[in-house]
C-alpha cells in the first residue's frame, strides 16, 4: 500500500481562470488581484501565464502590473484613471464641472481627488489627480457611484473645487446651474468650514 500522500492537483484551466474574471463583471486587473483571483502565489508563473495570455489576445496589458479584458481605448477613462491610481478616489473638480456644463471649455486631464497630488498617463489619456486630507476624502457626502466609479455630484465638484482654490471664480451664466445652498452644506460637513 503506497502511503504516501499525493498532492491535490488544483491547477486552473484558461476557461476556469476566465469564467472567474466574467464572475467580477469587471475590466481592469492589477497584478495582485489576478494572483489572488487565480491562486497563483508564484509570480514567475504569473507573469509567464500573463504574458501567454496576453500574446494570445486574451487579455491586455496596460502598463506594468495593470491588465485588462478590453482594449485600453475600449475602457471608461474614468474607470482606468481609478484603477491606474490603485487607491481609494473619485472623479471631481474640472471633470464633473464640464459634465455638468459649468465649465466650456474641455479639460486636458481627467481630474481625481485621492489622498495624493499627481499626474499621469494611461494609454492616450492623462489624469491629474489633487490631494484631499484623508477625513475629507473619506466624507462621501456629494459622492456617488456612477457605474463602477466614484463620481462627485455637481455640488461636491464645486465644493472641491473651492476646497482647493478658495477664489476660484463661477460665472453668472454657471452659478444658475449651481445649487449654493448644498455646497455650503457640502462645505460644511465635509471640510467643517463655518461660514
Amino acid at each position: 500500500m503506497n502511503t504516501i500522500n499525493k498532492k491535490k492537483n488544483t491547477r486552473q484551466s484558461d476557461g476556469e481562470r476566465f469564467a472567474k474574471l466574467a464572475e467580477l463583471n469587471e475590466d481592469v486587473f492589477h497584478l495582485a488581484d489576478l494572483a489572488n483571483l487565480w491562486d497563483i502565489r508564484n509570480q514567475n508563473t504569473l507573469r509567464k501565464t500573463l504574458s501567454r495570455y496576453s500574446q494570445r489576445g486574451l487579455i491586455f496589458r496596460i502598463y506594468k502590473g495593470l491588465y485588462s479584458i478590453k482594449k485600453v481605448a475600449e475602457i471608461d477613462p474614468y474607470l482606468l484613471g481609478v484603477k491606474a491610481l490603485h487607491q481609494p478616489a473619485y472623479i471631481s473638480c474640472e471633470s464633473i464641472l464640464y459634465m455638468h456644463g459649468v465649465l466650456n471649455q474641455i479639460p486636458q486631464m481627467i481630474t481625481l481627488v485621492s489622498a495624493v497630488s499627481k499626474v499621469f498617463s494611461v494609454g492616450t489619456r492623462r489624469y491629474k489627480s489633487r490631494q484631499m486630507k484623508d477625513e475629507c476624502l473619506f466624507n462621501d457626502l456629494g459622492v456617488e457611484i456612477v457605474g463602477n466609479v466614484r463620481q462627485a455630484t455637481l455640488s461636491r465638484a464645486v465644493a472641491d473645487m473651492l476646497y482647493f482654490n478658495p477664489d476660484k471664480y463661477f460665472d453668472a451664466s454657471s452659478s444658475k446651474i449651481i445649487n449654493w445652498r448644498e455646497v455650503k452644506e457640502i462645505q460644511k460637513q465635509v471640510y467643517d468650514i463655518t461660514k
